[in-house]
């Protein structure tokens, strides 16, 4: 008898789809044979199989049984084809009817005991299942909630082979899963732990905090240690408006993918924010691997990365960044194939005027030799430090402010300025794919960064004397439009490109 369900394999942030077809009755010698380009995780899955079988109340196929994984060209990888392997082959040998797998994606890697463990990936199968026009999935319990998010698509939990084989046989019935329910499906308004108020003193780095999260423009905070570099990152989640149900789904999906879909279990549909230290290899930060997967970049897609001592990193990581950070995606390409990620983040990072730290501190004296330096600062590519829109000095903080008693602004007054700044973005750009001005192509530039002769004459000046490039011309403007629309100025007056044109300073200093 042949019975055929579906099934998915992942590549990349993608899900695609497999059929698992089994033919039971066959002539020859009692044996399984497994086809169909399956890597060893997969061929061991006949092992899993019978165990699970046995232990489950089932019997063995006493005649020889061919099960194919199709496209036969496809590598399929990973143990989540073993329930629609054993489902499969049960119809295939009569215990269930073939007919009742049509309609569903099946997706779990079995016990020896029977039960279902979780896998990676459910939340892009389920999106694949809602796409090929099935009426549901069914996955293990730990899985199914995130792929509940999906609209669309049934997610059924099964936490047993025993239990899968009830449901389709109609011996017990199981209700999908409610979107609302999910763990994950969880408001992000309960109040961060930090907040900006606790910061003393620091008051242009906090403005120009608040600059780079309204308009998503990169940030590099420098200063000596101790300033408050890290301090203020810290608080910048406390600040982030909270993501899109699209925003959300994608980062889901590719934490899923990463097999880290539990780390945002019940906190929230916040943004990530990935702080990797100045060890990572290149692939740990840009992605890759046997089989191309998401790094740091990819898993701080909507959210931020955090690069603390950015000259700590080494000069191949930091190279690597420059093409995510202009096109918010990579493309990684291996034997095993080519794969995009998506990796749209705001990139803050923190560094050292030189490698003891002090220089132009007034309290303490700089050792570092001038050779040093100059080493040190060359660890940051021009080409690197154009791609950041904000570049901002973070002095020391000064014992009479540490010891004042003044609070400064709170998180929740700087975000309803950031939120409302955000929501002029997106009306403006309601109809197209930027989400905010850090985005802008040069036609949205040219249609909303719009200045005066006299601001135009200002701007040529301060090129000139900074030796500012195309790329950081264009930056300045970007800023100069979020300033203005924090100030709710729909025009970009002269104080806003002034504020602009002074985070551009570290381009002279650090070259």
């Amino acid at each position: 008898m042949l019975a055929i369900t579906t099934s998915a394999t992942l590549l990349g942030v993608e899900a695609l789809e497999v059929t698992v077809e089994a033919n039971g009755g066959e002539k020859g010698e009692p044996r399984c044979i497994l086809v169909g380009l399956p890597d060893a995780t997969v061929k061991e899955s006949m092992d899993r199989v019978y165990s699970s079988m046995s232990n489950s109340g089932f019997t063995h196929p006493r005649t020889k049984v061919t099960i194919n994984l199709a496209p036969g060209d496809l590598k399929k990888e990973g143990a989540s084809f073993d329930l629609p392997i054993a489902l499969t082959l049960l119809s295939a040998i009569g215990n269930l009817e073939p007919s009742k797998l049509n309609d569903f994606v099946l997706a779990g890697e079995l016990g020896l005991s029977g039960e279902i463990r979780k896998i990676r990936g459910a939340l892009a199968m389920a999106m694949m299942a809602r796409k090929i026009g099935k009426a549901g999935i069914v996955l293990p319990k730990e899985s199914a909630w995130e792929a509940s998010l999906v609209d669309g698509i049934s997610v059924y939990p099964v936490e047993s082979l025993t239990e899968a084989v009830d449901f389709f046989s109609g011996k017990r019935k199981i209700s999908p899963l409610q979107k609302e329910e999910s763990p994950y499906f969880v408001s992000s308004t309960r109040k961060h732990p930090l907040d900006f108020s606790e910061i003393k003193g620091q008051l242009k780095l906090k403005r120009a905090v608040e600059v780079a999260v309204a308009g998503g423009h990169n940030l590099l905070m420098l200063g000596p240690p101790g300033s408050g570099k890290s301090m203020v990152a810290k608080r910048i989640p406390s600040i982030l408006p909270p993501p899109t149900l699209d925003e959300y789904l994608e980062v889901l999906n590719i934490f899923s993918i990463g097999g880290l879909s539990s780390s945002l279990h019940g906190n929230g549909m916040g943004r990530p924010i990935r702080c990797p230290h100045h060890t990572i290899s290149d692939v740990g930060l840009l992605g890759g691997g046997t089989k191309p997967g998401p790094g740091e970049i990819s898993l701080a897609h909507n959210g931020i990365l955090f690069m603390d001592e950015l000259p700590e990193f080494k000069r191949s990581a930091l190279e690597v960044l420059r093409q995510p950070l202009e096109d918010g995606e990579v493309t990684i390409s291996r034997s095993a194939g080519k794969v995009t990620l998506p990796c749209e983040f705001m990139l803050v990072s923190a560094m050292n005027p030189c490698p003891c730290g002090y220089l132009g501190d007034e309290s303490k004296t700089c050792r570092c030799s001038i050779p040093q330096i100059q080493r040190y600062r060359n660890k940051i590519s021009g080409p690197l430090l154009d791609r950041i829109d904000i570049h901002v000095e973070a002095p020391a903080v000064k014992i009479e402010e540490l010891r004042s008693g003044a609070k400064g602004e709170s998180s929740s007054q700087v975000s309803a300025r950031i939120a409302a700044c955000r929501e002029r973005q997106s009306q403006r750009f309601a109809l197209g794919p930027c989400k905010t001005n850090s985005g802008m192509t040069e036609k949205l530039m040219e249609e909303h960064c719009v200045i005066s002769d006299e601001n135009m004459k200002l701007l040529t000046m301060a090129m000139e004397r900074l030796s500012l490039s195309a790329r950081a011309y264009g930056k300045i403007l970007k800023v100069s439009r979020t300033i203005a629309d924090i100030e709710c100025s729909e025009d970009i007056e002269k104080e806003h490109l002034l504020e602009a044109i002074q985070y551009r300073d570290l381009d002279r200093f650090l070259n």
